[in-house]
C-alpha cells in the first residue's frame, strides 16, 4: 500500500513529503559531494508509505525551486544538491546539533524589526512574517516583532527590497516593561509546550513506532518530527519559562533515538541508495528540467564510504 499526498496511515507522519525529504537530505546527501538516483530515493520513501508518484513530485518540485539538481548518468537521474539547498540544510543541522532547544545563555537583550507596507506589496508582507517566524521572531504590537537576543536578520531583509519601510534595534527592557511580559505578549508558550508535548507523546516511550518498517524509516520520521519542531521554536529564554519546560524532556529523548537509531538505518541506507560522486573526474551532467523518470526498484549500487 503506498500513500499520496492525504493518506495518513499509522506510522506515517504529518509532514509533507518536502519536510521528509529534507531530512534525508540532510543525513545522507549534506557534505558528502554526492547525488542519488531518483529510483532508490523512491525504494527509501517506500519505507513511510509515500508513493513513487508523491516523491517525484517533490523531487520535481524542488529542482524547481533551485533546492536540487539533476545529473543524468546513462539512463538513470541522479539528485544533488544545489549551493541554496546546502545554506537551508546548514542552517537546519546548527538548529539540531548546536543550538540546542533551551536557550540559557541570554544576556538580556532583544532585537526589534518594525516594519509598515502598503497593500500594494501584500506577498512581501506575508514573505516576510514567514522569515521573521522562522528565525524566532514573535509579533508584539502591530507592525513590531521581537527576538530574543541579537538577531542578524540582513539576509531576510535584503532580498525584500524593503528600504525605509522596515527599521531593526537591539534593546532591553526598561520598567514598567519586564522581559517576561514580552515573551507573554509576543510568544504563545503554551502552544510551543504543546508541541513538545505531542512529540514527547509519539517519541517517548518503550517502543515508538512499532508500526514502522525498519530503524531507517523512523529515524527520518523522528529528524523530520525534531526539526519541524525546532524551526518553531522561537529559542526563548530559560530563565521566563516554567522549571518543568518539556523542551529539555523533548531534546535528550530526540538526541537518544537518534544515536539509537543511527547504525542501523547508514546500514540499510547503504544497500539501498545508489549514489553518484561529483567529484569524481567525469561526473554524471547536469541536465535541464524535465520530468523525473519513473522508477521501479533501485539496483544496488556499492557500499558507501
Amino acid at each position: 500500500m503506498t500513500l499520496s499526498e492525504g493518506d495518513d496511515p499509522a506510522h506515517a507522519p504529518s509532514a509533507r513529503p518536502q519536510s521528509l525529504m529534507f531530512s534525508f537530505l540532510g543525513i545522507y546527501v549534506l557534505g558528502r559531494d554526492t547525488a542519488v538516483y531518483s529510483g532508490s530515493v523512491i525504494d527509501v520513501f517506500a519505507r513511510l508509505g509515500l508513493s513513487e508518484e508523491a516523491v517525484r513530485s517533490t523531487l520535481t518540485r524542488m529542482v524547481k525551486r533551485n533546492l536540487l539538481a539533476r545529473h543524468r548518468q546513462g539512463r538513470k537521474m541522479y539528485f544533488g544538491l544545489t549551493g541554496h539547498a546546502t545554506q537551508v540544510l546548514e542552517d537546519g543541522r546548527r538548529r539540531v546539533w548546536e543550538t540546542g532547544a533551551v536557550n540559557r545563555d541570554w544576556d538580556g537583550t532583544w532585537t526589534l524589526v518594525g516594519f509598515s507596507l502598503p497593500d500594494s506589496r501584500r506577498s512581501t508582507r506575508h514573505d516576510l512574517r514567514s522569515q521573521l517566524i522562522w528565525a524566532g521572531f514573535g509579533l508584539l504590537q502591530s507592525g513590531l516583532w521581537v527576538a530574543p537576543g541579537v538577531k542578524d536578520v540582513t539576509g531576510i531583509l535584503a532580498p525584500l527590497e524593503l528600504g525605509d519601510h522596515v527599521t531593526v534595534l537591539t534593546a532591553r527592557a526598561f520598567k514598567p516593561t519586564e522581559s517576561a511580559d514580552i515573551v507573554r505578549k509576543a510568544f504563545d508558550t503554551e502552544e510551543i509546550a504543546g508541541r513538545y508535548h505531542a512529540f514527547l507523546d509519539r517519541w517517548d516511550t518503550r517502543h515508538p513506532l512499532p508500526s514502522a518498517p525498519d530503524d531507517l524509516a523512523r529515524q527520518l520520521l523522528l529528524h523530520t518530527d525534531w526539526l519541524q519542531l525546532v524551526r518553531q521554536d522561537p529559542h526563548l529564554p530559560a530563565e521566563h519559562l516554567p522549571g518543568d519546560w518539556p523542551a529539555i524532556r523533548a531534546e535528550q529523548v530526540f538526541q537518544s533515538l537518534a544515536r539509537s537509531y543511527e547504525p542501523r538505518a547508514k546500514k540499510l541506507a547503504d544497500m539501498v541508495l545508489d549514489e553518484l560522486s561529483l567529484d569524481a573526474p567525469a561526473p554524471g551532467r547536469p541536465v535541464a528540467d524535465e520530468p523525473v523518470e519513473a522508477a521501479g526498484s533501485a539496483s544496488r549500487a556499492a557500499p558507501r564510504p
